[in-house]
């Protein structure tokens, strides 16, 4: 397909300062954090873990074993052989403090989320704990296209690492590009908990959100009272929160976001979220037009250009699927397969590009 780059490979100033690995940073002071409100057996058990730096999240449900996930494993690890009660939840619930309209909550300073399953009385049987960090590298595998200001929706399964790139952006956006940028924070997932957003977002500014269901008007509101030229949002999923998205597309605001979705189709067939890639709508051809066009007289075709100029799968980690939305789109609808553009790291966490990609034949 080709988006103008001029190498298959990333070689550019900014690659060339970043030749590091991708790595999860082990911030011993956030993890004990976090570790802290785990049952006191569990949190040494942890600290002590050699694997802590790859730590995922822990799992706390009533009357089971507490369980320990990691990247890049299966399944997960069993912390002890004795159940979690109810007192344990409690510990952890008193030392969270309240969880918002999303059963999420944080914990000050960090990154980390703690996710509560409610009984239908409304008590915590459950708590995920999610590991938050600030994870360096990931900017190199689109640091090119930040540059030319153009809208960018990602797409992928929940844990490929969507947050943590939209966290980097904000970064580099505002302290390397030196725009306005103003982060949407409706879980605190991005610019972590607490007033003081955390240092991993740099310059961007952060509006938390009080309701979930209130995050469309707070993105209309960033760009009317802010004057915003990047606008960076989690977690798109109501017809709402994708009408904001393109009445600020239209008023020529760079839009960073994430959707609910795996694959660009996932969001074409998803009437809630289809406008985002420029909507669908059934078309009757007149006879000679179908004959023309070698196809039958009622057709689906794009409806609106696209508010997202970019959309990517984030397929896994380190392997991502780029379209350019408007023509991906209209080549889906015609029941063909797009040319799209593979980025991906080598075995030596090298940024390559593949480019004009039969869409077909990329990794699942």
């Amino acid at each position: 397909m080709g988006f103008g780059y001029s190498s298959s490979c990333l070689d550019d100033q900014h690659q060339q300062q970043q030749q590091h690995d991708v790595v999860f940073q082990d911030d011993e002071n956030d993890l004990r954090s976090l570790l802290q409100i785990l049952p006191h057996d569990l949190h040494e058990n942890l600290l002590n873990e050699p694997k802590r730096a790859r730590l995922l999240e822990v799992i706390l449900d009533l009357g089971r074993m507490p369980e320990a996930r990691y990247h890049g494993e299966l399944g997960g690890q069993y912390l002890r052989r004795t159940v979690v009660s109810l007192k344990e939840l409690e510990h952890a619930q008193n030392a969270v403090g309240d969880f918002g309209g999303d059963n999420r909550a944080g914990i000050e300073g960090t990154l980390h989320r703690i996710s509560a399953i409610k009984s239908r009385k409304g008590l915590i049987v459950g708590l995920t704990c999610r590991v938050g960090r600030a994870v360096s590298g990931q900017i190199d595998m689109l640091y090119d296209m930040l540059q030319y200001e153009k809208s960018i929706l990602f797409v992928g399964r929940p844990g490929v690492g969507k947050t943590t790139v939209l966290r980097e952006i904000a970064r580099v956006l505002s302290d390397e590009f030196h725009k306005r940028v103003v982060i949407i924070d409706t879980s605190n997932e991005i610019g972590g908990d607490g007033n003081i957003p955390h240092a991993a977002i740099g310059g961007a500014r952060r509006m938390q959100v009080t309701e979930p269901s209130m995050q469309h008007k707070v993105m209309i509101e960033a760009v009317e009272n802010h004057m915003p030229e990047a606008i960076i949002v989690d977690e798109i999923g109501t017809a709402a929160e994708a009408l904001a998205c393109r009445s600020i597309a239209q008023r020529g605001v760079m839009l960073i976001a994430t959707a609910h979705g795996q694959q660009l189709e996932n969001i074409l067939k998803n009437p809630t979220l289809s406008d985002l890639v420029g909507g669908v709508e059934t078309v009757t051809l007149g006879d000679g037009e179908a004959q023309a066009r070698r196809s039958q007289k009622t057709i689906l075709e794009r409806q609106a250009p696209p508010t997202f100029e970019f959309l990517i799968e984030m397929r896994q980690r380190h392997y991502w699927v780029t379209h350019q939305t408007e023509k991906s789109v209209d080549i889906l609808l015609r029941g063909k397969s797009p040319q799209v553009e593979v980025r991906r790291r080598d075995k030596k966490f090298k940024v390559v590009i593949e480019r004009s990609k039969s869409y077909d034949e990329c990794e699942p």
